[in-house]
């Protein structure tokens, strides 16, 4: 039996096995994400699913084979972990996770909170593997990889049963890759039951291991710059993950940083989706138009788990590019009433201030003039521009950095 058919039947088999306790998780329209990419867009939403991301299914899968050890240990950024840890506690198992020194405080807390115990080691995942190795071998506790393993990979291809089921006439499905065992496994069931269904891979400019891997011929080590998408930064892709690629994956293309964050703000916005990084990637491809597509196209949202401290900077990004939040800066009069005025032209157009700066020790200043800086909401750039138009009619020369 070849890879294919095995993974393929071991995936029919771990639809039972994670049958009530892993989600099946919703697949759903977007009029406004089809609307900008010009052809039909479903979200598959996998940041919904126990965890709050597709890797529980692949962990349970192959936790169910390994009731008698001792204990599991996993090394990842973050959702494996929560995945391991929630599949360990299913089956009662201990579980220890190697996290990069760089995982979010949240995934480290969400990981403790299903009863691993964590372990900071290294900067990126590759490095946090190597110290999984050698504690599995000091404490005698099976390694669980998290992407190039058969029963991981199944596990993960069962979301494409679901999505066939729910959307028979896809064509095509836009699937994020870290070490590609969610592509592999979605691959290897979807193109079973619809040959003709394209599967496209998106990882970040900033860690191209699979598209550097390709026009190699082998998988290839590259260096990983940071990125939003946390849970793509590796290094290389697996041996197993990337020749099940290299054979059945139509295409992979890569985004930027910006695309990610972008996408991160419209999913919230427009769709009011909470994502992470990893789980916008797809989406980020097809609305800066690096996916063609003639029909129904599914985005694995495959993930939810973003620190907030991380999403609160997008949203300002965000919010900064529409200019729907600015910085008023430059000097003025420092006498009794300049800042009523200033403040009551920004109300007036319906701006709300978020907080004032005097800077009256900047030494550049006038005489008898300080430094304000303003920082504003507003409910349009247009706003923006009709407040600096006014504030320069009343002898205000005040700028706006966004």
């Amino acid at each position: 039996m070849g890879m294919h058919d095995e993974i393929y039947r071991l995936s029919l088999e771990a639809r039972s096995v994670i049958r009530g306790r892993a989600r099946r998780t919703p697949l759903d329209y977007s009029s406004t994400f089809s609307r900008i990419a010009g052809f039909d867009v479903f979200l598959k939403y996998e940041n919904l699913q126990k965890t709050g991301s597709f890797k529980v299914r692949g962990a349970l899968f192959k936790l169910s084979r390994l009731q008698d050890a001792r204990g599991v240990i996993a090394a990842s950024a973050g959702n494996h972990a929560q995945g391991v840890a929630y599949a360990a506690s299913v089956y009662g198992l201990q579980a220890v996770i190697v996290m990069p020194e760089t995982a979010s405080i949240s995934k480290v807390e969400a990981t403790q909170g299903y009863g691993a115990r964590v372990v900071l080691h290294g900067r990126v995942y590759d490095e946090a593997w190597e110290e999984a190795v050698r504690l599995s071998e000091e404490l005698g506790f099976e390694l669980v990889h998290p992407f190039n393993d058969p029963l991981i990979m199944a596990g993960q291809g069962t979301i494409a049963f679901e999505v066939l089921e729910d959307l028979p006439r896809v064509d095509a499905i836009i699937v994020p890759i870290g070490g590609g065992g969610l592509i592999s496994g979605i691959a290897v069931v979807a193109k079973r039951l619809n040959p003709d269904v394209r599967i496209i891979g998106v990882e970040p400019a900033n860690a191209p291991k699979v598209t550097v891997s390709l026009k190699e011929g082998r998988p290839t080590r590259v260096e990983v710059k940071p990125t939003i998408a946390d849970g793509l930064a590796v290094k290389a892709p697996g041996d197993l993950t990337f020749n099940i690629i290299r054979e059945l994956v139509d295409d992979v293309v890569t985004v930027t940083e910006e695309e990610i964050a972008e996408a991160l703000y419209l999913l919230l916005e427009r769709g009011k989706v909470l994502a992470e990084g990893s789980g916008a990637a797809p989406l980020a491809a097809v609305l800066s138009g690096k996916v063609e597509s003639s029909g129904p196209t599914v985005v694995i949202v495959s993930g939810g788990n973003i620190d907030l401290n991380m999403m609160y900077r997008i949203l300002l990004r965000g919010l900064s590019s529409r200019g729907r939040i600015a910085s008023l800066e430059g000097y003025v009069p420092d006498t009794p009433g300049t800042l009523h005025e200033i403040t009551g032209i920004i109300a007036s157009r319906r701006g709300n201030i978020v907080d004032v700066i005097h800077e009256r020790t900047d030494y550049k200043a006038p005489a008898w003039h300080t430094r304000v800086k303003i920082i504003v909401e507003v409910p349009s750039r247009q706003t923006l521009e009709e407040v600096l138009e006014e504030l320069r009619k009343r002898g205000y020369d005040m700028r706006a950095s966004i």
